[in-house]
């Protein structure tokens, strides 16, 4: 009988990640590696995802690849999801990251910024699962895993970010949809609702700096989170550890919704 240590394990699996050539989801996707998943990278920034694949693969040995897409755009994502069956025959994991946040007051927002972000964080999300999830609907079965946000949950303060908050609720609820309409296939849908995160881009942001003292001075934990306290989740909900785990968010937060 296998033990649940082995049933973390993620060797034979073939996962992508948006978004994954730094931050969060660079540190997922080395956490599907070490778990042993081959792992491609996706990004538009194909240079940065070539050095994030040289380095996992150096670091663990899987397969890696890196691909050039823009989420926004369904040949591309089509694309994407084609050259990855093509290099690993298949696709059990999609994890769906890539996104962008827009600090504007929504009295000062134009349409164009608000469609930004829209079509990054909900559209890309929705265009990403919706091509894996074909893919795996054929397979008869596969994990999709999308990142939204404690901002989902809560009205950040003092930043304004209203098209974000917007659109990461949107992806959790699409989420949920997709996840029941692909139950009874095998095909589970989670989303993962990080709070505040230290990513190398936020600590060396100028313009964040005084607002991450303030998240922190508000925090019950007394700091944000690192990226990598994210890994342990993805690698469960990607596994054969959670079968029944299906249309769930996971708010890692350190509390900071709970108050």
């Amino acid at each position: 009988m296998m033990g649940i240590i082995e049933k973390m394990r993620l060797d034979g699996k073939k996962a992508y990640v948006t978004g994954g050539a730094r931050g969060i989801g660079k540190s997922i996707a080395i956490a599907l590696a070490e778990a042993g998943a081959d792992v491609a990278i996706v990004d538009v920034d194909i240079k940065e995802a070539e050095k994030t694949a040289s380095e996992i693969s150096e670091l663990t040995a899987v397969k890696t690849l890196a691909v050039k897409t823009d989420v926004t755009k369904e040949d591309e994502v089509q694309k994407m999801v084609e050259t990855i069956v093509k290099h690993f025959g298949k696709i059990d994991i999609a994890f769906n990251n890539a996104g962008i946040c827009l600090n504007i007051p929504a009295a000062e927002m134009t349409l164009a910024q608000w469609q930004k972000v829209i079509d990054i964080n909900l559209t890309g999300v929705f265009l990403t699962s919706q091509a894996a999830g074909k893919v795996m609907l054929k397979q008869g079965g596969g994990s999709i895993i999308n990142t939204a946000s404690m901002s989902a949950h809560i009205v950040n303060y003092p930043q304004p970010q209203v098209s974000y908050n917007a659109s990461k609720a949107a992806v959790i609820q699409m989420s949920k949809s997709l996840a029941i309409e692909w139950a009874k296939s095998g095909v589970r849908v989670n989303t993962i609702s990080p709070g505040y995160m230290g990513t190398e881009l936020t600590l060396n942001s100028p313009e964040l700096k005084p607002l991450i003292q303030q998240w922190e001075s508000m925090s019950p934990l007394g700091r944000i989170g690192r990226p990598e306290e994210l890994q342990a989740i993805a690698v469960y909900l990607a596994g054969d550890t959670s079968p029944f785990t299906t249309g769930s968010d996971f708010v890692i937060d350190g509390a900071f919704t709970a108050i």
